[in-house]
Order: C-alpha cells, then sequence, then structure tokens
C-alpha cells in the first residue's frame, strides 16, 4: 500500500544528486582573476593565446590556479589580490607594448573557485546581482537632439545629391537649428526641388518662405519620424553596449532603458571601474576609401593616409589610400557573411539610398582598382577590408576575397558594428564595495537560515516523526531550488533571497495539508497504512490548486515586472514547482521507507491526534 516501485525511488534519489552537485559550487566562493579580451573589433583571440598567457606568467613567476577560456576571453586565477594586481601589470606589458594602441582589454575579475570536476559537469555558481556581489552601476543621458542632428545632416547630403543628379541649381543647403533650408532663385526650379524631395524624402515636412531676393525651402522633420530616431537611438545604443561590456566579461550585466532619454548600466562584479567607464565611452566608425595604387608602388607617403592591415597569417600590411572619404558608416543600412556566385564565403553589403548612388558613380569610374573599408576605433585607423572593384554596383554589393566563413562573419560584425546613434555621458555614477555586498548576502543568508530553523524546531513538536520527514522533504526542496538557479545561471539578488525565504512557508504548508489530512483519517477510525494513503491522495487536490493559483500571480508578475519585481517572480515560480515535488513524493518516500514495510502497524507518531468525543445526553 504505501511503497514506491524501485524505479520511482531510484529516480527521486537521482533528482536529489542532482540538486546536491548543482548546488555545491555556490559555497566555494570566489577567488580574484585576471581576463585577456580583445580590445579592437579586427584583434580575436588565437588558438596559441592562451599559452601565451601561461608562458608569460610563467616567466614572471607568478603562480595561478587555473586558466579558462571562453569565446570571448582568457581568465587567469589567482589565490590573493596582489598576485592578481601583479598578474595583470605582467599581462598588460606583454599584450599591449604600446599603451597609446592597446590591442587586448586586460581586467581585474572575479571567478568561480570551485573544483574543475565540477565546471566539466557545468556545474557553476549562482550569478550574483549588484546588491550582493558589489559592482558599479551607471546612468547614461542619451543626446537625442543629437541623434536628430546627426539626421539631419545626413538629409544635408542627400539632398545635395538628389539635386545635383537632377540638375537643379540652387543657392546653398544650411541647416538651421532643426531645420534645413535650400535657398533658390527661380520659382519654378524650387516647385520642382520640392516634388522631388517629398518623393524621396518623405520623412521632411517641407514649407515656402521668402528672404530678401531668395526663395527658400525649408525641411523639418516630422514629430512621428524624430520619436522614430529616439527610439531607435536608444536600441542601437543599448546593443552597442552589450558588444562593449561583453569585453569585460561580466555576468549577466543590466543594460536597460530607464524613461525616455537614459539608459540604466549595472555591472556586478566589475572591480577596475576606469576600464568600464573606458569601454562604455569608446566611440567607433567606418569610413570608405579609394586605395593610392601610385603610392603603394613607389612606397611614399605624401598626400596619403597609411592604415594597417592585418593578413590570416598575422602579418601587418600598410595600405596607403586617399584622403577623399567616399562613404561614412552612416551609410551601411547592414552587412551579412553569404556566398557568392563561385559559392565562394564573401559579405554582402546594403546602402542606403544617398549611399549607393555615391557607390554607383564610384566605382563606375574605378573599375579594377582597389578600395579600402577603414575601422577607426580609439582614433585609430585600421582596414578591415581591401578589395578590388570588379565592376559597378550601388546600394547592395558583395565584399570578395580569401576568406573563410568565420572571416566573412566577423568582417559583417566589424561592418555592422560602429559609431553610437547618438552621444551619452555619464550621469550619474554608484560604485557598491564588496564589504557591502558581502554584508547583504550574511544578512540574507542569516534570515533563510533562521526561518528554516524555526519552521524545523515547530514541525518536529507539532508532528513528531512526520515533522522530521516534512523537515527532510522542506530542505530537499531549498536543495533543488538553489540547484535550477545555478543550472539556469540566474542572477540572484536581495529580492531573490527575500523570495526563497518566501518559499520556505509555502513549501511547508504543503506538508501540513498532508500531515492534518493524515490526522484526519486516523480521527475516523482508519489504520495507520490506510491513514497515510488516504492523507496524500486526497491532499494532493488541496495542494495543486493553492500552488496553481499562487503560480499564477508569480506568472503575473514575471510578465508585467521588471528589475528586482522579475527576478522576485523567477525564484516564486521556480520554488513552487519544486516545493510540490519535494512535498509530495519526496516526503511520501521517506514515510514508504520509515513505515511502508510493516505489515502490522499500530500506531504512528505524528503527534496528538484530538478525537471528539460522544456528546452527552
Amino acid at each position: 500500500m504505501n511503497r514506491y516501485p524501485l524505479w520511482k525511488n531510484l529516480l527521486i534519489l537521482v533528482v536529489l544528486l542532482f540538486g546536491v552537485i548543482y548546488t555545491l559550487p555556490n559555497f566555494y566562493g570566489e577567488v580574484p582573476a585576471v581576463q585577456l579580451s580583445s580590445a579592437k573589433s579586427t584583434v580575436k583571440l588565437a588558438a596559441d593565446t592562451q599559452a601565451r598567457v601561461e608562458q608569460t606568467l610563467a616567466q614572471a613567476g607568478i603562480a595561478h590556479n587555473g586558466i579558462f577560456t571562453d569565446a570571448t576571453s582568457i581568465r587567469a586565477r589567482f589565490n590573493d589580490t596582489d598576485t592578481q594586481l601583479k598578474a595583470k601589470d605582467v599581462l598588460e606589458r606583454a599584450f599591449n607594448p604600446d599603451p597609446n594602441d592597446a590591442s587586448y582589454t586586460v581586467a581585474l575579475n572575479l571567478l568561480s573557485a570551485s573544483p574543475a570536476w565540477l565546471t566539466s559537469l557545468h556545474a557553476l555558481p549562482m550569478y550574483l546581482g549588484l546588491d550582493l556581489r558589489g559592482g558599479v552601476h551607471f546612468l547614461l543621458q542619451v543626446d537625442m537632439q543629437g541623434a536628430i542632428t546627426k539626421r539631419l545632416d545626413s538629409a544635408t547630403g542627400d539632398l545635395r545629391t538628389m539635386l545635383r543628379e537632377k540638375n537643379l541649381r540652387h543657392g546653398g543647403i544650411s541647416r538651421d537649428g532643426e531645420t534645413l533650408v535650400i535657398r533658390f532663385r527661380e520659382a519654378d526650379t524650387r516647385n520642382s526641388a520640392r516634388s522631388l524631395i517629398r518623393d524621396r524624402l518623405p520623412e521632411l515636412q517641407l514649407a515656402d518662405k521668402t528672404e530678401g531676393e531668395d526663395l527658400l525651402l525649408v525641411g523639418s522633420l516630422s514629430l512621428q519620424t524624430q520619436r522614430k530616431i529616439q527610439e531607435d537611438a536608444i536600441k542601437q545604443n543599448i546593443a552597442t553596449l552589450h558588444n562593449r561590456i561583453n569585453e569585460l566579461g561580466v555576468a549577466e550585466p543590466v543594460i536597460q532603458q530607464q524613461g525616455a532619454d537614459r539608459i540604466v548600466v549595472q555591472l556586478p562584479g566589475v572591480q577596475d571601474v576606469a576600464k568600464a567607464k573606458e569601454l562604455i565611452g569608446r566611440t567607433a566608425t567606418l569610413e570608405v576609401r579609394m586605395v593610392d595604387e601610385a603610392a603603394t608602388q613607389s612606397g611614399s607617403s605624401v598626400g596619403v593616409d597609411i592604415f594597417p592591415e592585418r593578413r590570416r597569417d598575422g602579418t601587418i600590411l600598410p595600405i596607403p589610400v586617399k584622403k577623399q572619404v567616399v562613404l561614412t558608416g552612416d551609410r551601411f543600412n547592414g552587412a551579412d557573411a553569404s556566398f557568392d556566385n563561385n559559392h565562394q564565403p564573401a559579405v554582402a553589403v546594403n546602402l542606403d539610398a544617398a549611399g549607393g548612388r555615391i557607390m554607383r558613380d564610384v566605382t563606375r569610374e574605378n573599375i579594377g582598382k582597389r578600395m579600402a573599408i577603414i575601422l577607426f576605433e580609439r582614433g585609430k585607423g585600421e582596414a578591415i577590408s581591401v578589395a578590388t572593384i570588379q565592376g559597378e554596383f550601388s546600394s547592395r554589393f558583395q565584399i570578395t576575397g580569401q576568406f573563410t566563413a568565420e572571416e566573412t562573419n566577423n568582417l559583417a560584425i566589424l561592418i555592422r558594428s560602429g559609431a553610437l546613434a547618438a552621444p551619452m555621458e555619464i550621469v550619474e555614477e554608484r560604485t557598491i564595495g564588496p564589504s557591502l555586498g558581502a554584508e547583504n548576502i550574511s544578512k540574507g543568508f542569516h534570515s533563510t537560515l533562521w526561518g528554516f530553523v524555526a519552521i524545523a524546531i515547530f514541525m518536529m513538536l507539532y508532528y513528531m516523526l512526520f515533522g522530521v520527514i516534512s523537515v527532510l522533504a522542506l530542505a530537499s526542496n531549498l536543495l533543488l531550488l538553489l540547484a535550477i538557479l545555478s543550472l539556469l545561471q540566474a542572477t540572484l539578488t536581495l529580492p531573490g533571497i527575500a523570495a526563497i525565504a518566501f518559499t520556505l512557508g509555502m513549501a511547508i504548508d504543503a506538508n501540513v495539508l498532508i500531515n492534518e489530512r493524515i490526522r484526519e483519517e486516523l480521527r475516523n477510525g482508519s489504520t495507520p497504512q490506510a491513514a497515510i494513503s488516504a492523507g496524500y491522495e486526497r491532499a494532493f487536490g488541496t495542494i495543486l490548486d493553492s500552488n496553481v493559483t499562487t503560480l499564477i500571480a508569480g506568472i503575473a508578475l514575471l510578465i508585467f515586472g521588471s528589475g528586482p519585481i522579475r527576478g522576485f517572480a523567477v525564484v516564486h515560480c521556480l520554488g513552487i514547482l519544486t516545493s510540490m515535488f519535494s512535498s509530495i513524493l519526496v516526503s511520501r518516500m521517506l514515510a514508504n521507507f520509515i513505515y511502508g514495510r510493516r505489515r502490522k502497524l499500530e500506531k504512528i507518531s505524528i503527534g496528538q491526534i484530538w478525537r471528539p468525543t460522544a456528546s452527552k445526553t
């Protein structure tokens, strides 16, 4: 009656073993580490970079506790902060011999101290939020007016090209605040320009004005267009910040919009605040220029700009290019890795309308000559692509060469990345020290611990042996909850710790229902074995109903909440699921082990059972 089949017992034990393994890494803590990552979009971590790091540290006599490599960085773990700082200086000198032209970012970081065998099972500790781990908080103000100004400057160039193509003579195009002013001498020319601009640039609202003998056509961006420009600027800046902060190796950074024109950046565990500010404020732009073939043959650098090009074999070749800029990065709409007509890897590039017209004119006149795409980062330019023009092309074209599929993907990412859509400035900076985070962890841990102890004492005193079973089930619930959070690499914050404490109360409620149902069956005269079986079966419906309704509230918080509220909701929802498993299956398995094998069971230890007395006549 009260026995599980062997497979069910084994399954429950396997789940509990899983909980133990994936909870363990959270108890090992963190140790200082140094992270090496690329500081330039054109520099990738090579296969031998880890060996080079090991060799550099060995030559300096610096001992480490392991070197770990991922897709974007190499991290070395150390025993103490003094060794960490020495290692950072040594790696900085070795990998960045020229501090003014750094190719790599060497940053301080923290790594889990869990042993290698746990890491090999992908058993990693939970990420800790800013309030628990310490770190830095930035509030960035986005210059929305700068985004609109940038769009108007781009439209100025478009207007000049359009009017020149249609041979419409004008007296100059200028930007006056948030408007574009075009001067004409003849009314017919102004009317023709108005029709052309409405067809080509519908986002501009046009108005006629007169200034002396000049006939003016004044264009301004519509309110709908301005809102879209501002929304796109926020989205692009957030995406660019994500790419840059990845270089710091921050676990679960928070980058989100706040209000209409602000972005919140939270970097848990970051110790090097200056490095974080440098990455956030970095600018990058693209330029397309023609290669100066005469300077290439003569080796002269007079009247040209020289930029390095990194070859596949690691060599750097100087490329002389003309000073005239053909296109800038704001003309690029996108780039994707693709294949050419010969099924060879290539990069498909899209330009806007104005960029397509410029590219068509340039390529028509320079077939057979080379064109270079220059990426500028931190004031330094580097040629990321030098290709020969095979024919005339316009808004969409392909960059071909001796590329591998991985190289075309990297080149497409380089072209898509670049400058921020709008300038930003840090208006608030707040640093939370590791000591404050440790204090928050200690308080949260002790509050959960003493809450668990209080519940355990009450349950054991009130329900005796079944109270012990309930406490063991509650402990397994906490174990599984921490294991799932670790496996999902969730970020634990103070609200999350509050949700764990709340989950304990919710979980023990299910065991209270089961124990009271067993008591009720005993009062009604059922045998102990029958009372145990009926107690678990009949309490299941009530437990399911109460947990489902609570889960609905948690899902609502998860969908409509944000920030700390969502953190609370995630832990809360997972805790409900694990509590149902532990309170129903784990506690039943323990009760079966204790009482299930006894054929003649006269009584069970479940506390005082109050039976109703007969009423007096």
